[in-house]
C-alpha cells in the first residue's frame, strides 16, 4: 500500500508541479540491475574494463538502446567515474544519463554531477558508433569539461578533444575525428559555416554531424535560438554617417523624439524633424523623399543607438571598442555584433574607431545549426520553465531527474517597494545585516551599471565585495567558486559563472563547517528577471546538493520588468510611508503578470522570427545538396564542356592533367555559387524591410516575404552556370589553366565569424506601427 501511495504522489507531482515531464519509471527501474555489475566490473583491471567496454561497441554499432543496453553503459560508466575521478555516480546521475540516451532534456538542480552525467551519455552514443558533438555554452566550460573527464573516456575505450578559437585548422579537424568532440555553440557553428565555402573536400574540418548533447540547454536552444552566426567577407570600414551621429546627440527626449514605453522604437517629432532637416541644410519635407531615403535610414539608425541603446547595459566600451553584452548572461558577448549599421552608429555615438564592415557570405542560426543533427539531448537546471518551446521547436520532452539529496534551500518571499531607490536602499541594510553573521551573499543584478552603482554603496559602508560583471568575464569561474567562503560577498550580473559550482566554504572548503552552521549562501536578486527561469538559475546558486541556504528576491513596482510589460498598476497599492515597502499582495500579482507578459513576447519573438528564417534554412539546405555535388564530383567540368567545348578542350590541353582540369573548373562553378548565395541572404534582407506595410492592404508580410524568395532562389543553379560559363568563356587560357583572379574569381581575401545580436527591431505588426505613426506626426 505505501509503495502504492508513492507512485501516486509521484504522478501527481508531475502533473501540478512538473508540465512537460517525461515518467521516470522506466529508467527507475533499472537501477537495481545498475547496481547489481558493479561488483562483477571492480573485479576487472583496467585493460579489461576497457575490453569490456569495446565488445558493447560490437554489439551496440548502429542499434537503438535497449534496456540491457542502458544498464551495461551506466555500469561501465559508473566503474570508470570511480576509477579516473574518485566519484562513484549516484543514482540520480544514473538517470540522467539514461534520460540523454533515450534523446530528453534532462533537468537536474545545481551541483547534481550533470557534467559527469554528459560525459556517460556521450560515451554511450560513441560507443553506438556515433559522433557526439558536446556543445557548451562557451570556450572555457568546452575545454574544462573535455579535460576533466578525460580519463572516465580513456577507461572506456572513447577518444575526447575539444575546439577553441585558437585552434588551427588542422587542429579542428583532429578534433571532430576523436569519438567526443567538445565545443562552444559558436565556435561549432563557426566551423559549420567555414565548412559550407571550401573549394575542395580536403579543407573540410567536420564529419557529418550525428548527435549533439547540449549543456545549459535552455540557454542555448532557447536564449541564444534566434541568434545567427555570421561569416563575412572584408570589404571596408564601415560608413557609419558621423555628421548624422553628432546631430541626434543633441536630440532631447520627448522634444525632438519620442519613444514607446517597451523600449523597441524611437521615432522623430515635428520639431526633431525640423532640426534634423535644418542641420543636413535641406527642407523638412526633402528629409522623406525617396532621394533622401538613404539618409533618412541613417537618421533612423543613429537616432535607435542614441534612444534605445544604453552603455553599461547594451553594451560596455572596452579597449576603444563596443562590445555587446549578452541580455540572458549579463556578460560580455564574445564575437557578437549588431548588423553594420547598427554597429557603426553605436560607434558612430561613441566616437571609437569603425569596425570593418562586411559582405555576408553565409549565415545560420543556433537553432538551425541543432536541427543539422538527426539525435539531440540536453541537460540544465531549469527545464521545465521552456519545456513548451522545447517541444514546439526541437521535439524533445523534459524529464525532471530528482536530487540525490532533498533541496533545504529556503526560498524568502519577495519584498516589493514603491520606487527603485527605496528597494536599493532594503537591499544594502540586507546585506550588510546578513554579512554580520558571516554567511557568504551572491548578489544577482541585472546590468552591469546596477552591479558597479550597488558595489560603490556598499564600499561607503565599508562592505567589501567582488563584482563579477561583463568588464572581467575571463575570471568569472574563479570568481564564482569563491563565493561560499565565509564572510564573501559577490555580486554579479545575472548568471555569470554558470557551470561553476559554489561550495560553501570556498573551492578549499576550510570554513564549510561554520557556513553550514550559519544557514549556508543567501542568494539576493535585485529585480525579478524577464523569465521566470532566470529568478530561478539564481535561486539554485544555493542549496547544493542538499546545503543549507537561502534566497530571495527584491522587486519595484518602476522595475524596467513592471513599466515595459504591466504598467498599469492597480489603485489602491499603498507603500509604508517610512520605508515605501509594499505588503499588498496585489503588487505581488501585478509583478508575475508583468514576468509572464516579457515571457509571452519572448516566445512570440521566437516564433515570427523562426518563420523567417526557416524558409532561408531550406533553401540552404537545398543549395548545399548541389554545392556538396559539384565539390565532391566532376559535375562543374561537365557543365562547362557542355556551354563550351571548344573552349573547354583548349583548356584541357593546356592543363593535360585530369585532376587539375576538375578542379579548376569546381572553383569557378563554387565562386558563383557562393557570391549568387550571398547576394540572395542581401536581397532577403533588403526585402524584410520592405515589407511591412503591406499589413496595411491586409497581406501577411510572411507571405509576401516567401513570394519574393522563393522564385529568386531557384534562378541561383541556373544562374550560377550561366556565369560560370561565361568566366570560361572571356577567361584568358594560360600555361596555367585560367588566370581566376583576372578572370573575376576573387574570393574575399579577409573573412571573419561573428553572432548577429537579437535584432533590436520589432516584430511585423510593430514595424507597421511604427511608420504609420512617422506618417501621422509628419503631416
Amino acid at each position: 500500500m505505501a509503495a502504492l501511495i508513492s507512485r501516486v504522489g509521484k504522478k501527481l507531482r508531475r502533473i501540478i508541479q512538473r508540465p512537460g515531464s517525461v515518467e521516470l519509471t522506466r529508467y527507475e527501474a533499472l537501477l537495481p540491475a545498475v547496481e547489481k555489475l558493479e561488483p562483477e566490473l571492480e573485479k576487472l583491471s583496467d585493460e579489461e574494463l576497457t575490453e569490456r567496454a569495446g565488445k558493447l561497441r560490437e554489439t551496440l554499432k548502429d542499434a537503438t538502446f535497449g534496456d540491457a543496453h542502458l544498464i551495461e553503459i551506466c555500469a561501465l560508466g559508473r566503474e570508470a567515474a570511480k576509477r579516473a575521478l574518485g566519484e562513484r555516480a549516484f543514482d540520480v546521475q544514473v538517470l540522467g544519463t539514461m534520460g540523454l540516451l533515450t534523446k530528453h532534456v534532462v533537468q537536474m538542480e545545481t551541483g547534481e554531477g550533470k557534467t559527469l552525467a554528459g560525459a556517460l551519455a556521450a560515451a554511450g552514443y560513441a560507443l553506438r558508433g556515433k559522433r557526439v558533438h558536446v556543445v557548451t555554452v562557451n570556450d572555457y566550460l568546452a575545454r574544462r569539461d573535455a579535460e576533466w573527464m578525460s580519463p572516465v573516456y580513456a577507461l572506456l575505450g572513447v577518444s575526447v578533444g575539444w575546439v577553441e578559437p585558437s585552434h588551427s585548422r588542422e587542429e579542428r579537424r583532429e578534433a571532430y575525428a576523436k569519438d567526443v568532440a567538445y565545443g562552444a555553440v559558436a565556435e561549432i557553428g563557426f566551423d559549420v559555416l567555414r565548412d559550407r565555402l571550401v573549394t575542395a573536400v580536403d579543407d573540410l574540418v567536420q564529419p557529418a554531424p550525428e548527435v549533439a548533447i547540449v549543456d545549459e540547454a535552455d540557454s542555448v536552444l532557447v536564449d541564444e535560438a534566434r541568434v545567427p552566426l555570421v561569416m563575412a567577407g572584408s570589404i571596408d570600414r564601415s560608413d557609419a554617417d558621423e555628421e548624422v551621429a553628432k546631430i541626434v546627440r543633441r536630440l532631447r527626449l520627448n522634444l525632438h523624439y519620442e519613444t514607446d514605453s517597451e523600449g523597441r522604437n524611437a521615432w522623430l517629432t515635428d520639431a526633431g524633424s525640423s532640426v534634423v532637416a535644418k542641420s543636413l541644410g535641406i527642407e523638412v519635407d526633402d528629409l522623406f523623399n525617396d532621394q533622401a531615403s538613404d539618409r533618412l535610414a541613417a537618421v533612423n539608425v543613429a537616432l535607435h543607438a542614441h534612444a534605445l541603446l544604453t552603455r553599461d547595459v547594451d553594451y560596455l566600451v572596452r579597449d576603444g571598442k563596443v562590445q555587446l553584452i549578452n541580455a540572458a548572461r549579463g556578460r560580455v558577448a564574445e564575437l557578437q555584433r549588431w548588423p553594420d549599421g547598427l554597429q557603426a552608429a553605436v560607434e558612430a555615438k561613441e566616437q571609437v574607431t569603425a569596425t570593418d564592415r562586411g559582405e555576408i557570405l553565409d549565415s545560420i542560426t543556433v537553432q538551425a545549426l541543432l536541427a543539422r543533427y538527426p539525435e539531440v539531448a540536453g541537460m540544465t537546471g531549469t527545464a521545465v520553465a521552456v519545456a513548451e518551446q522545447l517541444r514546439e521547436f526541437y521535439e524533445l520532452e523534459v524529464a525532471v531527474i530528482p536530487p540525490n539529496t532533498p533541496n533545504i534551500r529556503e526560498d524568502l518571499e519577495d519584498r516589493i517597494f514603491a520606487s527603485p531607490s527605496q528597494k536599493l536602499r532594503a537591499i544594502e541594510e540586507e546585506i550588510r545585516t546578513v554579512h554580520e553573521t558571516g554567511r557568504p551573499i551572491l548578489v544577482g543584478t541585472q546590468d552591469v551599471a546596477e552591479s558597479e552603482e550597488l558595489a560603490e554603496k556598499l564600499a561607503k559602508v565599508d562592505l567589501e565585495c567582488v563584482v563579477l560583471n561583463a568588464r572581467n568575464d575571463a575570471e568569472e569561474a574563479a570568481i564564482i567558486a569563491e563565493a561560499g567562503k565565509k564572510g564573501a560577498v559577490t555580486v554579479s550580473t545575472q548568471m555569470a559563472g554558470r557551470g561553476t559550482d559554489i561550495r560553501l566554504g570556498g573551492t578549499d572548503g576550510a570554513d564549510r563547517d561554520e557556513v553550514v552552521e550559519l544557514g549556508g549562501l543567501h542568494v539576493i536578486g535585485t529585480a525579478r528577471y524577464p523569465s521566470s527561469r532566470l529568478d530561478g538559475q539564481l535561486r539554485g546558486r544555493s542549496g547544493r546538493q542538499g546545503d543549507p541556504g537561502s534566497a530571495i528576491f527584491f522587486a519595484s513596482l518602476n522595475d524596467e520588468l513592471v513599466l515595459s510589460n504591466a504598467p498599469d498598476v492597480p489603485d489602491g497599492i499603498v507603500a509604508d510611508e517610512e520605508t515605501g515597502e509594499i505588503t499588498d499582495p496585489a503588487a505581488l500579482r501585478q509583478i508575475n503578470h508583468a514576468q509572464r507578459v516579457a515571457e509571452g513576447v519572448d516566445l512570440e519573438i521566437h516564433r515570427n522570427t523562426w518563420r523567417y528564417t526557416r524558409l532561408i534554412e531550406r533553401q540552404r539546405r537545398d543549395l548545399l545538396v548541389h554545392r556538396d555535388k559539384v565539390l565532391r564530383t566532376a559535375y562543374a567540368a561537365e557543365q562547362l564542356e557542355k556551354a563550351h567545348p571548344e573552349k573547354f578542350g583548349e583548356l584541357k590541353e593546356k592543363l593535360d592533367d585530369q585532376a587539375k582540369l576538375e578542379q579548376m573548373c569546381r572553383e569557378v562553378l563554387l565562386f558563383h555559387i557562393d557570391q549568387l548565395w550571398s547576394d540572395h541572404l542581401a536581397y532577403l534582407t533588403d526585402v524584410r524591410e520592405s515589407i511591412h506595410l503591406r499589413a496595411l492592404a491586409r497581406e501577411t508580410p510572411l507571405d509576401e516575404f516567401h513570394r519574393a524568395a522563393i522564385p529568386e532562389f531557384h534562378k541561383i543553379i541556373g544562374e550560377a552556370d550561366s556565369r560560370a560559363a561565361k568566366t570560361l568563356e572571356e577567361a584568358e587560357l594560360t600555361d596555367e589553366g585560367i588566370d581566376l583572379g583576372d578572370a573575376g574569381v576573387r574570393r574575399a581575401n579577409t573573412t571573419w565569424t561573428y553572432l548577429v545580436h537579437d535584432n533590436p527591431f520589432d516584430s511585423d505588426f510593430e514595424q507597421t506601427i511604427k511608420k504609420v505613426r512617422s506618417m501621422i506626426k509628419r503631416k
